[in-house]
């Protein structure tokens, strides 16, 4: 009791790649150029989407949200991060501990209910294209964003003090980068089993319902795009939801594997690199995707571009 004590006083010790020491130079370059890379992208998202009109659709709300998210979800992570890297000190104390594992696995979770919101929107654009307006309304899209924001929020309330709680036996080190849940997991000196099959059931309903709804949600799409006779009307309708796709596809992929495995299976050399996947390149490409592969957002640039050149002149 009295090294646990300890423990929460001094905090913890963020071991990362300090056992690859040749890498931390690099990995701090690549990082904070991912970063900024992340908010430039995301800011230019949520900025196009207040200031043009014709963004002003269910979908560009759904999608200034996300980047929103993926704004605050690297801040949340990466600057401690780039701390860590730059020097020898590898510490942070327990209440920054304890902020970054909650908002983590908050957001974590608000992007998982998000990316279905967002592929229910894309269905009833596809499938419902004269009542769309109709069925994707104001204050659903208000609140469905609203359910998904609650949702992860809710989800990190409840596990985050779970995972803070256990007993470390004085182990203050995290074989991690982060304050991530399934490393802190990994230091407690108890059976983990019961919080484990409660993380295991909360994700059921975090991660494993909306990917099922999104995958339904695209069964109907993909249904709907092969009745479609003319084929520029198919390339239509994919270009509305390809971007989606692969954001999805990233997303789930790395998340899938992070925390719907058993703790003793899984691997901390793999488990930094996804989580540096899905922490800083994610997060970097989501803008990237949406603005190469659709044609009203490199118009709203255009447009906004225009305007400040006109200004300067």
């Amino acid at each position: 009791m009295e090294n646990d004590s300890t423990s929460a006083f001094e905090g913890f010790i963020l071991v990362g790649f300090s056992d690859r020491p040749h890498l931390e130079l690099i990995l701090f370059v690549v990082v904070l150029t991912f970063y900024l890379l992340t908010l430039l992208g995301n800011m230019t998202i949520i900025l196009l989407a207040v200031v043009d009109s014709r963004l002003h659709t269910p979908m560009y709300f759904f999608l200034a949200n996300l980047s929103l998210l993926d704004m605050c979800f690297t801040t949340g992570s990466i600057p401690q991060m780039l701390y860590n890297l730059q020097g020898a000190d590898k510490t942070i104390s327990y209440l920054g501990c304890a902020i970054q594992l909650y908002f983590v696995l908050a957001l974590g979770g608000v992007e998982c209910v998000l990316l279905a919101v967002m592929a229910y929107d894309r269905y009833a654009a596809v499938c419902r294209p004269l009542h769309y307006m109709v069925i994707m309304h104001p204050r659903l899209c208000g609140q469905l964003a609203s359910a998904a924001w609650l949702s992860g929020f809710g989800n990190s309330l409840i596990m985050a003090p779970q995972t803070l709680m256990l007993p470390r036996c004085g182990n203050r080190r995290v074989d991690h980068f982060l304050c991530e849940m399934p490393a802190l997991i990994g230091m407690a000196c108890v059976d983990t089993m019961t919080l484990e099959a409660l993380a295991f059931a909360l994700a059921i309903f975090i991660i494993l319902a909306p990917l099922i709804l999104i995958l339904v949600s695209y069964g109907y799409i993909a249904r709907a795009v092969l009745r479609i006779k003319s084929a520029a009307g198919r390339k239509k309708a994919f270009n509305t939801c390809s971007s989606h796709l692969i954001v999805v596809s990233l997303f789930y992929g790395t998340i899938i594997y992070m925390y719907l495995q058993p703790a003793n299976t899984y691997s901390q050399d793999q488990g930094k690199f996804l989580t540096l996947f899905y922490t800083i390149v994610t997060p970097s490409v989501n803008p990237l995707i949406y603005t190469l592969r659709n044609k009203d957002v490199k118009e709203a640039m255009k447009k906004v571009l225009g305007k400040g050149e006109a200004e300067i002149e």
